[in-house]
């Protein structure tokens, strides 16, 4: 990994101070949760959240931060009032996340959800940090970009997602060249085994409802459609800097194998654990050492059997368009991602059916293969690309709206 390698052989028994990017998420509270069980080896430094100004306020007093900071500055006055006479700075908008991110912590939890959580991540990154990757749209919308600026600072990146973990474990460094496949696996999600001519009818409340992992709105629906693994399959591609024609996938519904390498005398390895995102989590935190997590031990007598199946492109488009966008390159991704998170807040709402999802993404990548889009360059290049393509996201809904639900 881009950085991490001299940082295995200093470790220190000084607590590490860890700022938390999205603390009132899942990520972030499990993170959390982690930490208080070791208050000797870890301290916090700064936590930030969208607008949950009270919800934030109480993490930051329960766990000493120093600063916290809600991206709506309109929940600034809520966050000062929650925080008074704590000694706790408060702060609001995105230069006070940027500040968050470059506070001087050891580890930087970046679990932000979305393309709001690149610019915070990137300031961190600049800086040098250990991040601890959980936030996927960096590298989707800016990968080249994000890991370059990795390599010019010598910033750790450690990853947080559990396929990510599982590869980041089986894979040797030394012997990268050898690596003949990387393959991430994915539940299925809730409509694996549904007909594909009853998505038209899923509901969000059924998208949300994933059989084996616990996760927010907008992941879930993306594990429904398997966009979020198509997402990973962008993020591998930048992370371990795998040839898209390395990277496969295979639904795998019990959630036990997280992802294997495959070198090429035949060998592969791979990483298990019951789908609990605190071990990755725990992982990071500790790395290169490790530190008791309370979750689910494995039985593997107890389970019997683990089942693999190819994914079927058919049921599940939006893996077919990310895996397109990856293979495509330039800003493909970058709008895949944006248009994406259109789609699916709007599904969410009620507004457009499922299977409009893949379709408003599809429709406004042929409009980027139109019109081109390079890669992008800078901050300004990535946010504009995202931008446009929210934009153009906007105008092909109204073709779909007489299909709202």
């Amino acid at each position: 990994m881009v950085g991490c390698a001299g940082r295995a052989m200093t470790t220190s028994n000084a607590p590490q101070r860890i700022s938390i990017l999205g603390a009132t998420g899942s990520i972030g509270l499990n993170t959390l949760d982690l930490i208080g069980r070791v208050p000797d080896r870890y301290s916090v430094e700064a936590v930030t959240a969208n607008r949950n100004a009270v919800a934030l306020a109480d993490l930051a007093r329960k766990h000493g931060a120093t600063f916290a900071v809600v991206a709506d500055p309109d929940a600034y006055a809520d966050l000062k009032a929650a925080l008074a006479g704590s000694g706790i700075e408060a702060g609001a908008g995105p230069e006070a996340l940027v500040e968050a991110a470059t506070r001087p912590a050891d580890r930087v939890m970046a679990a932000i959800v979305g393309a709001a959580g690149l610019a915070p991540t990137l300031a961190a990154v600049r800086r040098g940090a250990t991040i601890l990757l959980a936030n996927k749209e960096c590298l989707v919308s800016a990968g080249a970009l994000f890991m370059n600026a990795a390599r010019q600072s010598g910033a750790c990146i450690l990853p947080v997602d559990s396929e990510h973990s599982a590869i980041f474990q089986a894979l040797d460094p030394a012997q990268t060249k050898n690596i003949e496949r990387v393959t991430l696996t994915a539940s299925g999600g809730p409509f694996r085994t549904w007909p594909v001519d009853r998505l038209t009818d899923a509901r969000p409340e059924e998208a949300v409802r994933h059989p084996n992992w616990s996760m927010g709105a907008k992941i879930s629906v993306d594990s429904a459609t398997m966009m979020n693994k198509g997402l990973e399959l962008i993020e591998a591609h930048h992370l371990f800097d795998i040839a898209p024609e390395c990277l496969d996938v295979l639904v795998h519904p019990e959630s036990i194998v997280h992802g294997f390498v495959a070198y090429r005398d035949g060998s592969v390895v791979a990483q298990l654990s019951e789908p609990d995102m605190r071990t990755p989590i725990a992982y990071s935190l500790a790395w290169p050492d490790r530190i008791e997590a309370p979750t689910p031990r494995l039985d593997l007598a107890a389970l019997g059997k683990l089942t693999f199946e190819k994914p079927d492109l058919e049921r599940f488009p939006a893996l077919r368009l990310a895996i397109g966008a990856m293979e495509s390159g330039g800003g493909a991704a970058t709008v895949l991602n944006a248009a994406n998170e259109i789609a699916v807040n709007l599904f969410l709402q009620n507004r457009i059916r499922f299977p409009d999802i893949s379709q408003i993404v599809e429709d406004v990548l042929e409009k980027q293969i139109l019109e081109g889009a390079g890669e992008p360059a800078s901050l300004e290049d990535a946010l504009e690309i995202d931008r446009w393509a929210r934009d153009v996201a906007h105008a092909v809904i109204p073709e779909r709206l007489d299909r709202a639900v």
